[in-house]
């Protein structure tokens, strides 16, 4: 294997000179430079990232935090940050937790000692102890965070109380007045707001909320089907159904369909997230939209700044969204 001594000898120059011109850390004649690439394509010589990165004291990598891959909004969002990294030149060294600080701690020691530039933590939800681990490392870092911190983590302001009541509203306004709803475990933000703007349109409209057409679960497709098998059963169904994110407005079309109903000629579905598999679905979902991709992009753009001004304390920034209504085909229009 060809060393950068190798590359100097043959192209007639000093280790120092060859070093410059790969690294651009000084200028150097474009003859010379010439040269000097010349030798390093005839000697197919390769330098060493370790080093290189010790030269420059960069290594173009980032690492990513978050609770887990598998949920495709969070995929999504990973998607989009490592498209995002691609495009300004860094590598993404993904880690996901399952939220335990063991993981989390030897995931954030693994991404130090590979000096990585800096480090995005996006998981859905923190321990107690998260945040103080977080705290403690000395890499450029950004900290996002759905609900109420310690004042020393970014926060995301993805405004769901809106999303809930906007969800709520359109069923609402296609004349559904018997509406249940699927939420997520309501201790969690995120679920809690989204189910306050169910209550919030309901209430506006004078509809009766019945306790019964609460079902309080997690966000995963089991949830839906499972939660919309319980609704089944009752002597009274909804005619619709606000769920708390896609993939459980997947489960619960299944566990409709399975019972020989239709949607929405039988009961109208409304997702969130708008995550991409959502307008497959079958009928393709009416959901609420987030915009995956410019979150990635804004906290990632974020880190980029602190990595720049090599900060490791900040003021916290609120990276604020809105969302929006994808109408498709899951809501029967009862005006009609």
């Amino acid at each position: 294997m060809a060393t950068i001594k190798d590359v100097a000898k043959l192209a007639g120059v000093s280790t120092t000179t060859v070093s410059h011109v790969i690294n651009k850390t000084r200028f150097v004649s474009e003859d010379t430079t010439k040269i000097v690439w010349q030798a390093v394509g005839e000697l197919n010589y390769s330098p060493s990232a370790v080093a290189r990165s010790l030269k420059v004291n960069t290594t173009k990598s980032i690492g990513m935090i978050i609770t887990t891959s598998e949920a495709p909004y969070f995929a999504e969002i990973v998607l989009a940050v490592e498209e995002y990294c691609y495009q300004k030149g860094y590598s993404l060294f993904l880690c996901n937790t399952q939220n335990q600080s063991e993981k989390i701690q030897n995931h954030l020691d693994m991404l130090v000692k590979k000096r990585v530039d800096g480090i995005l933590v996006m998981c859905s939800e923190y321990t107690d102890n998260s945040f103080s681990l977080f705290n403690g490392t000395n890499v450029p870092m950004v900290v996002m965070d759905w609900g109420p911190n310690d004042g020393q983590s970014d926060r995301i302001q993805d405004h769901s109380f809106d999303g809930g009541y906007m969800a709520t509203q359109y069923l609402i306004e296609n004349g559904h007045r018997d509406i249940a709803i699927i939420t997520g475990d309501l201790f969690k933000t995120i679920s809690k707001a989204r189910f306050d703007g169910f209550v919030k349109a309901m209430t506006d409209a004078g509809l009766l909320i019945r306790d019964e057409w609460i079902c309080e679960n997690d966000f995963e497709p089991e949830a839906g089907y499972e939660s919309m098998n319980n609704l089944l059963k009752q002597e009274k169904l909804p005619t619709a159904v606000v769920c708390a994110c896609d993939v459980v407005a997947l489960g619960a079309i299944s566990a409709i369909t399975e019972k020989g109903l239709s949607v929405p000629q039988d009961i109208s579905i409304i997702g969130y997230d708008n995550i991409h598999n959502s307008r497959f679905y079958a009928p393709p979902l009416t959901t609420i939209h987030q915009s995956k991709t410019r979150l990635g992009q804004m906290a990632l753009d974020l880190l980029l700044e602190r990595i720049e001004h090599n900060e490791q304390s900040h003021e916290p920034k609120v990276l604020e969204f809105y969302p929006e209504l994808v109408v498709r085909s899951s809501v029967r229009n009862l005006n009609q």
